[in-house]
């Protein structure tokens, strides 16, 4: 679909119900949701209005639970996210699993199999080495055996006490699992689903577009008005994911202002994030995106010290553009917030981070990842109530 066949600025952007934010009703109500009775458990077609700012559970209730489990999902339904997100990485047997990324060394217990020493190798993945195990040398039934571990135990202890209690899951048992949720909940579950690392994949024959695609269409999330996110830090990604039919609302996610995306390395494209984010850069993602996921100094950088500067005009030309944001990532603890809003010496110590959801949602943001879904939840009614 054409850049001029989808639309653009505000009519565009009122579409995906972003135009929401200046209402009083505040939901975010993407492409078919005026018809709110229905309520499809297999991707809930038209259905489901979200609020705004949307709150979506990044990794799943990740500041609780080890990332990317069945565990962390369904705690992130129950605290009440709005959106689940997933992170997808393919095997050596060609199926989608859940893991932030191909290398498992820090998220499963691997290493305390014997059985799988001889496959810990050096890779360079988007031109960095990396050292580890790689969910695309081992088959699905081989990773079964493995078991899902806290990544940041050192921040967050309390969570290492679910070590070893859930197993990597495969995408399409958590599309199973959404169904299940929505199916008891008379609403469908929401997902937001990260292809990653597209390039580095397609050139080892596991392009992962073609299989999302697949299974999207299995289970009814490929329209534009499912119940469903896609998102990538790499444009041809999502651009490849329009060109094979699925019309779910699509995230170009942008990290740093000076860094490229990977597919812009490869191809030899100039562009980079900075480059993506100026008005012209932003109307041409709107070509084949609905959404940005910026990371949030984006928005507002960070001084010399830490400390929140000067917010950038990011999500006014978004906006003008028809893009919604949903930028990335709140957590709780202090070593993770800006400087303005930590609290006492503990690093691991939660801050003030009531204060800094106030601010980002000041700023006009149309949703948030967070990994405390239910701190996020409870900012949002903080703001809608007295905004």
């Amino acid at each position: 679909m054409t850049h001029d066949q989808q639309g653009s600025g505000p009519a565009r952007r009122a579409v995906l119900g972003a135009a929401a934010l200046g209402a009083g009703g505040a939901v975010l109500a993407l492409p078919g949701a005026a018809q709110a009775a229905e309520a499809s458990a297999r991707g809930g077609h038209g259905s489901h209005r979200l609020p705004v700012p949307t709150v979506v559970g990044h990794r799943g209730a990740s500041g609780y639970r080890p990332e990317h489990t069945l565990g962390s999902y369904q705690y992130a339904l129950d605290i009440g996210a709005d959106v689940i997100e997933q992170d997808v990485v393919p095997t050596k047997d060609g199926h989608l699993v859940c893991r932030h990324e191909p290398e498992i060394g820090g998220t499963t217990d691997v290493a305390k199999h014997p059985e799988f020493a001889g496959r810990r190798t050096t890779k360079t993945l988007d031109g960095t080495a990396v050292t580890g195990w790689f969910t695309e040398d081992f088959t699905l039934a081989e990773l079964k055996t493995l078991r899902a571990v806290e990544r940041l135990p050192a921040n967050r202890q309390r969570n290492t006490l679910y070590d070893g209690r859930w197993e990597i899951p495969t995408f399409e048992e958590v599309l199973r699992w959404a169904e299940e949720q929505g199916r008891k909940r008379g609403r469908p579950v929401w997902l937001h689903t990260e292809t990653k690392h597209p390039t580095y994949f397609r050139k080892q024959g596991l392009a992962l577009e073609e299989r999302l695609a697949r299974l999207l269409r299995r289970h009814g999330r490929d329209r534009r008005d499912s119940a469903q996110f896609l998102q990538s830090f790499e444009p041809s990604s999502l651009q490849k994911l329009g060109a094979l039919g699925v019309g779910a609302p699509k995230v170009l996610l942008l990290s740093g202002a000076d860094t490229r995306p990977y597919d812009f390395v490869e191809a030899g494209d100039p562009r980079t994030v900075a480059d993506l984010i100026t008005p012209a850069g932003l109307r041409w993602v709107a070509r084949f995106a609905q959404g940005i996921g910026p990371t949030l100094v984006l928005i507002i950088p960070l001084d010399a010290t830490g400390r929140l500067g000067t917010p950038t005009t990011l999500v006014r030309d978004a906006h003008a553009a028809g893009l919604i944001l949903h930028p990335y990532t709140m957590r709780n603890e202090n070593t993770f917030l800006p400087v303005d809003f930590r609290k006492g010496t503990d690093p691991n110590a939660y801050g003030d981070v009531f204060g800094a959801f106030k601010v980002y949602f000041e700023q006009g943001i149309d949703g948030i990842f967070s990994d405390n879904a239910d701190t996020a939840v409870l900012a949002r009614e903080d703001f809608l109530k007295n905004r």
